[in-house]
């Protein structure tokens, strides 16, 4: 392969990649539930309770996601794509009839079904994703599960924003944007995301940083413009129709990668490399330590060993080890917490005092894009630099986001704005974190099931924090309201909760320390195996 056809598989890759990017940017809708939560409420005449239950039904969803896993090991990307477009049209589409009126409200079964398939697409899209670009870029698998993260958290911004620029926070009219923009973004998708062969040379490893650093200051262009929207608020409608053509424009600058690549290619017509310097990506992982994830060389072996952690493992091996367990409950404690209070801001802010909770779901959202990119380069460049186990920062998202619950029991002043924020990032860094984690631990062959298991904690933390323990608490300081719902004001409606969560945050923690000092023999192979893998391939390129 030349230089030419080599760039322009690059270009095609990171055109894949900016696809992705759009994706995760609008599969977030799963977190925007407290947009449009109360005029369900109060349509149906709900108590807490059976509105915290919704939110239960939406999360469940996620459960249905290992059908998606399992549909990624036999089928291309572009149809586990197609599925989560028309699945989220159908799922939020109905959800919009409903609240504009459109038809009478649904029998409350029937709006847990639909609620169930709009949660359901976006594991779809996710899976679609973050299989495809983990097996792109093998080699700087922190960036890029911080970015595809980060965008995610970053899309309950973009939905939040918008909706308020161009349509006052009309639930109908946001619901209508959840339903149609994911829709079309999937089917553009389809057209350029796809798994590309790589190869893994000196020079390709440092094009993929220089194009992830890219990626991030765009990123991070795009949170702060929504944070500094968020702060100064919409004047006109003028000033509304501008912040939103020009946060189009900031979305679709990252084509400028995929662009530039396509254009090095045309420019290096004629022009051949010294193949030595172009060893394929599989041969030089085989020639690693399994501890980075890929298949060893075929041989005949008597009978089969269970494999070590940092070997690729099959489902019901990953299932046997204790690392996959004290992975799995610590994350079960991060983002159950984490969505009970996203799934509960409208009523948690109403219970303080504040009327307009939209503000709160945005910095959520920012917040926590903040701390999925920032996790995922950070805990990259430690890996490379020394070795270090990536379960440590989930460790330290664990005690902060304690703090933060204690500081929301107690009612202190600004307490919302410390607690969204606190919230976000840490939920960030856990989302950013695990996901590398769990393909490091135990391969990417069946890395789309893995992932859609592990986010079945997302349906259990929010049946668990969300469900019972935020919906009985609340039920039971609420006051009932003419017509069958109830309401709570005050300090006193949530102050239990969030003691409880504080509680299950530290024993998150403890489980992330003990998973930290269990694999810090695998990640210290990792870093000797890339470390010896560099100095190799930049010998060869002296030749």
């Amino acid at each position: 392969m030349g230089y030419r056809e080599a760039y322009t598989y690059s270009a095609w890759k990171w055109l894949g990649f900016v696809s992705a990017v759009w994706v995760q940017a609008i599969a977030g809708n799963n977190y925007t539930f407290s947009n449009y939560s109360d005029a369900i409420k109060t349509l149906m005449n709900l108590t807490q309770l059976q509105l915290n239950n919704l939110s239960v039904a939406k999360d469940v969803g996620k459960v249905f996601g290992l059908l998606s896993g399992l549909a990624s090991d036999h089928f291309p990307t572009s149809v586990i794509l197609l599925i989560g477009a028309l699945e989220g049209l159908v799922g939020y589409g109905v959800q919009w009839l409903v609240v504009s009126r459109k038809i009478q409200p649904l029998p409350y079964w029937q709006m847990c079904i639909f609620l169930c398939m709009g949660g359901n697409s976006s594991t779809w899209m996710n899976t679609a994703v973050l299989v495809t670009c983990m097996r792109n870029f093998r080699r700087n698998r922190g960036p890029v599960s911080g970015i595809l993260k980060g965008y995610v958290g970053l899309s309950t911004a973009i939905f939040t924003d918008l909706s308020g620029a161009l349509f006052s926070d009309d639930p109908a009219k946001f619901l209508i944007m959840l339903a149609v923009i994911p829709f079309a973004v999937c089917l553009t998708a389809i057209f350029f995301l796809r798994e590309i062969p790589e190869s893994a040379s000196v020079a390709t490893e440092k094009e993929e940083a220089r194009y992830f650093t890219i990626f991030n200051v765009i990123a991070v262009v795009i949170a702060v413009y929504l944070l500094a929207y968020d702060l100064i608020g919409s004047t006109n409608q003028v000033f509304s129709l501008v912040f939103a053509i020009v946060l189009l424009i900031l979305l679709a600058s990252s084509l400028a990668v995929p662009v530039y690549s396509f254009l090095k290619s045309w420019s290096l017509v004629g022009f051949e490399p010294d193949m030595e310097q172009q060893e394929p990506l599989l041969k030089q992982e085989a020639n690693t330590t399994t501890a980075e994830n890929e298949e060893p060389p075929v041989m005949t072996v008597v009978e089969k060993v269970r494999p070590v952690i940092g070997e690729e493992h099959t489902i019901s091996e990953m299932m046997q080890t204790w690392d996959f367990w004290l992975l799995f409950v610590s994350f079960l404690c991060g983002v159950g917490t984490g969505l009970a209070v996203m799934n509960n801001m409208a009523q948690i802010g109403l219970a303080l005092g504040q009327s307009n909770v939209s503000i709160f779901v945005s910095l959520i959202s920012i917040w926590g894009f903040f701390g999925r990119i920032i996790s995922g380069s950070v805990s990259e460049h430690f890996l490379k630099r020394g070795g270090t186990p990536r379960p440590v920062w989930n460790a330290a998202s664990q005690i902060l986001m304690a703090v933060g619950f204690l500081l929301m029991a107690l009612a202190v002043p600004g307490c919302l704005y410390i607690g969204s924020i606190v919230v976000g990032i840490c939920y960030g860094v856990r989302l950013a974190v695990t996901v590398p984690v769990a393909s490091e631990l135990f391969g990417l062959k069946y890395y789309g099931m893995l992932y859609n298991i592990l986010i079945l904690n997302f349906p259990i933390g929010s049946f668990l924090f969300s469900g019972l323990l935020a919906g009985y608490l609340y039920d039971a300081e609420a006051t009932p309201t003419p017509g069958g719902g109830n309401t709570c004001v005050g300090s006193h409606c949530y102050r239990l909760v969030f003691i409880v969560m504080a509680i299950a945050s530290v024993i998150g923690f403890g489980l992330d320390v003990l998973l930290t000092m269990r694999t810090k023999n695998i990640y210290t192979k990792i870093f000797t195996g890339r470390k010896s893998n560099k100095s190799s391939t930049e010998s060869n390129g002296q030749r």
